[in-house]
């Protein structure tokens, strides 16, 4: 079996085992990511997708759980992340940090360029992940352009993973219309009955489905400038051919960052807080069906009617609207022939019951846990640090994964293609003899909230010592006021160029324990100077005399 056989055999393997996923993605989008239907079978355009909402709170949970995971990971307005050597010793060189600060400010604008679109792309991968578990992104570099970002859809993609679980192939299937493959690779690459359709002027829009495959190469050869030079292959195939669409290529570094909520054993697609809250959701939706019609019947009740003709004649239309007049609704006494029909339906313990339903999909997605900050929002400094001491240990496992699986990828993937093209300065030749081994520091909300253990630790400390201070200071000699005061500004996010460094603030206290000095030399000679005055006009005094 040749190479491209076997691609496209594989290919069809992955898309026929995973119904059971598509059956389940395609249940969640009905109902939490409507736009995203179509797992089961192609939608047509401008469909209606919205049949089974009836309730749109999963659908801003999802909403609120995207917005919290991209300000709290990956924020816009900060640099959510660091580079440095990973021997200390070279961290503390001039070069090396000027060096790692310049490529970092060049990664952050470079991202945030409104030609990379990556912050679009970047919130639709976290949605993905929200409702489905799993959100690709493809990193890619455009000449004029500069970095470029692209959510994919989970539909479109298929993954394996090698040895350590790690997901290191991905095929993803894409379609374009004749005329758009016929630009793309060249008439006399088509399939025959792509060319046929491109002859036909009717037929140029017709759509065609195309294959993407990226897999680790198998025959690498570093020392080669072709494609077999790159450690990662690329291939464009027609499956239904199994035909190779344009010449083998490559990427020096994985070109996908894959986020995964939480995965189960043996599984390559991840799990999501819609699925974990699938059950209240389809519940929600049935019981909001239920409120709307008791609400309806309470609003606009069936109408009781005597069965003897009274109204008329034996007319049985009754007239509902303002000021409309119904002969024969009361009897001679008085007594009414037309009365509502009262269901004695409880409307509140629907509503309280279909309020927990939505308290708890809030908890799934993590939308509750942000909440306590708004809720009060007159909390004390401590108050606040030991809440943000509690979010961090609920959401280290979460943040954890995104660090290592998707961010971490996406990061050495920027690198290699920023390095790739020439955008980074040179390397300092203390790097260069090192072998440019560097490290990434996440510095996002999240890991501050993670961190917040530390300041938590050092405030109760300080409480606890204070009794014991005042009897005798020299119980806090224990505490290094510098490392404290940094410790502080790291954890809580504060901009590195505002604070000086060690040689600067050596510099300041020699200063002002210079003017101390001084000054201390002026208070000292001013009796003297005084007594000396004295004693000169004593002695004129006596002259005089």
């Amino acid at each position: 079996m040749s190479k491209i056989e076997d691609m496209c055999h594989r290919y069809n393997s992955l898309k026929g085992s995973r119904s059971n996923w598509e059956s389940h993605w395609e249940e969640t989008a009905e109902r939490v990511l409507p736009r995203q239907i179509g797992f089961l079978g192609a939608r047509s355009d401008g469909e209606k997708k919205t049949q089974k909402i009836f309730d749109s709170r999963p659908q801003i949970a999802l909403d609120r759980f995207a917005s919290v995971m991209d300000s709290m990971l990956t924020p816009r307005q900060s640099k959510w992340h660091n580079l440095r050597m990973t021997d200390e010793a070279l961290n503390r060189q001039f070069a090396v940090q000027d060096w790692f600060y310049r490529v970092n400010n060049i990664m952050h604008s470079m991202r945030n360029s409104p030609k990379a679109n990556f912050a679009g792309q970047n919130f639709e991968r976290w949605i993905s992940m929200g409702a489905f578990g799993t959100g690709s992104l493809f990193i890619d570099f455009m000449a004029g352009v500069g970095l470029r970002y692209r959510c994919v859809n989970l539909r479109d993609t298929f993954f394996l993973e090698n040895h350590q679980g790690i997901i290191d192939s991905v095929y993803r299937c894409f379609k374009h219309t004749a005329r758009q493959a016929a630009q793309r690779w060249g008439e006399n690459k088509l399939p025959e009955r792509v060319k046929k359709a491109l002859e036909n002027p009717s037929r140029q829009n017709e759509f065609f489905e195309f294959l993407h495959v990226v897999a680790p190469r198998t025959d690498y050869d570093s020392g080669r400038a072709d494609a077999r030079g790159k450690p990662w292959a690329s291939y464009y195939l027609s499956v239904p051919d199994k035909m190779l669409l344009a010449p083998e290529g490559g990427f020096t570094s994985f070109p996908y960052s894959i986020a995964r909520y939480v995965t189960a054993p043996e599984e390559v697609y991840g799990r999501s807080p819609a699925m974990t809250a699938l059950a209240d959701i389809k519940m929600l939706n049935e019981m909001s069906k239920t409120d709307i019609r008791a609400v309806h019947k309470l609003v606009d009740p069936p109408i009781l009617l005597h069965d003897d003709g009274i109204l008329g004649g034996g007319a049985t239309t009754i007239r509902m609207q303002p000021g409309g007049l119904n002969p024969g609704g009361v009897n001679r006494n008085g007594q009414a022939m037309i009365q509502p029909f009262g269901t004695g339906a409880r409307v509140d313990i629907n509503e309280t019951k279909m309020e927990q339903r939505r308290t708890a999909i809030d908890d799934a997605f993590l939308v509750t846990l942000f909440q306590i900050l708004v809720e009060t929002p007159r909390m004390t400094a401590t108050e606040a640090l030991i809440r943000a001491q509690e979010k961090g240990m609920l959401l280290t496992p979460t943040m954890g994964r995104q660090q290592s699986e998707a961010l971490g990828p996406q990061i050495e993937r920027e690198l290699d293609l920023l390095m790739f093209h020439r955008i980074l300065p040179p390397m300092p030749p203390e790097l260069v003899e090192a072998g440019g081994d560097y490290e990434i520091v996440y510095d996002s909300p999240m890991s501050r909230m993670a961190r917040a253990e530390e300041l938590v630790g050092v405030q109760r400390t300080m409480e606890l010592l204070a009794p014991f201070a005042q009897i005798n200071p020299e119980v806090l000699d224990v505490f290094d006021p510098d490392a404290l005061a940094r410790l502080t500004a790291e954890v809580s996010g504060v901009p590195t160029p505002v604070l000086r460094s060690q040689d600067a603030v050596d510099k300041l206290r020699q200063q002002r324990a210079q003017q101390t000095q001084e000054a201390a030399m002026v208070q000292a000679a001013q009796p003297l100077a005084g007594a000396m005055k004295d004693a000169a006009q004593a002695n004129q005094l006596l002259q005089g005399a």
